[in-house]
């Protein structure tokens, strides 16, 4: 079906993104109902995906792969998202936004930007009239996607049974996958964007290389903004004086899986260097003397 607007997309991509969330901005602003905001962001990357490969009309393998990739994912984290926050009640994100349409403003155009930048990979590839065979790189990226696709979905639900347990109150989850890393679903979420970035990489040319951005700005904002930073604070906060959640994390790796075992033996500047363990996501962590640590029985029965 040929070029809309621009050759790669870009524009069009961009112009969708925007009205798509701005539309939803709308509705959060005027009804004050923000349950829908996890599940603008995810099924805004299929509208992108699907849209890009039709529009461009020519249905190579690879293009209709990394879209089909896209699709599970945000399907599968659309209506997980959706579910959860029903069954929830409210976003406690959006506590201080609510009120305050400046701040809700910037959270919206925040999240049509993640969009938009991450679907880069999928975007430039449905544009594009390059059509190499199947090579080591769509194996590998594919291998990639799978094994974050898993881990995330698996981490999800483990997080949600483990919650909804009313054995588990006043407890932090650590168990399957949340017993090898303190951040599996976000380990999953940004292997399988690399993987769709290595699937990507022998059809680009160029400047398009510089769709990497989207897998590095995923990284950068789950390690240093709005992901892990968040979680590690909220949990130091709660747990911190817990004698068995300093352990957790002492021999818990961040974001790699890795047996407590050799996580909890490697040295410090191992960690920060190699492991994305970085002094920050202990600001809020009780230094050691300070308050009397608590066990997991007396957290309950508070």
């Amino acid at each position: 079906m040929g070029t809309v607007i621009d050759s790669h997309f870009l524009a069009l991509t961009a112009i969708v993104t925007i009205g798509y969330q701005f539309a939803f901005f709308v509705v959060t602003a005027l009804f004050k109902f923000d349950k829908v905001t996890d599940f603008a962001g995810s099924t805004n990357f299929i509208i992108l995906a699907v849209l890009t490969l039709v529009l461009k009309g020519t249905w190579r393998y690879r293009q209709v792969l990394l879209t089909v990739f896209v699709v599970i994912w945000g399907l599968r984290l659309a209506l997980f998202l959706l579910m959860r926050i029903l069954q929830w009640g409210e976003d406690r994100r959006f506590d201080e936004m609510r009120g305050n349409l400046g701040k809700l403003a910037v959270f919206w155009i925040f999240q049509a930007v993640w969009v938009w930048t991450v679907s880069l990979p999928v975007t430039v590839v449905n544009a594009s009239d390059r059509n190499p065979s199947v090579d080591a790189a769509l194996i590998a990226g594919s291998i990639m996607w799978l094994i974050g696709l898993t881990s995330e979905a698996l981490a999800d639900q483990q997080k949600l049974t483990f919650k909804n347990s009313p054995t588990n109150r006043g407890k932090w989850c650590n168990i399957g996958l949340w017993k090898y890393t303190r951040h599996p679903n976000y380990f999953g979420e940004i292997f399988l964007w690399w993987g769709i970035f290595v699937a990507a990489s022998p059809v680009l040319y160029g400047a398009e290389w510089l769709v990497i951005l989207g897998p590095i700005f995923l990284t950068l904002l789950l390690l240093f903004v709005s992901g892990i930073p968040l979680l590690e604070d909220s949990a130091d906060k709660k747990y911190g004086n817990v004698a068995e959640y300093r352990e957790y994390k002492r021999v818990t790796s961040p974001l790699i899986p890795l047996p407590p075992a050799v996580y909890g033996s490697l040295p410090s500047w191992f960690k920060t260097v190699f492991l994305f363990e970085f002094p920050f996501y202990s600001r809020s962590f009780p230094q050691e003397g300070k308050g009397q640590p608590k066990g997991v029985d007396q957290l309950k029965r508070k």
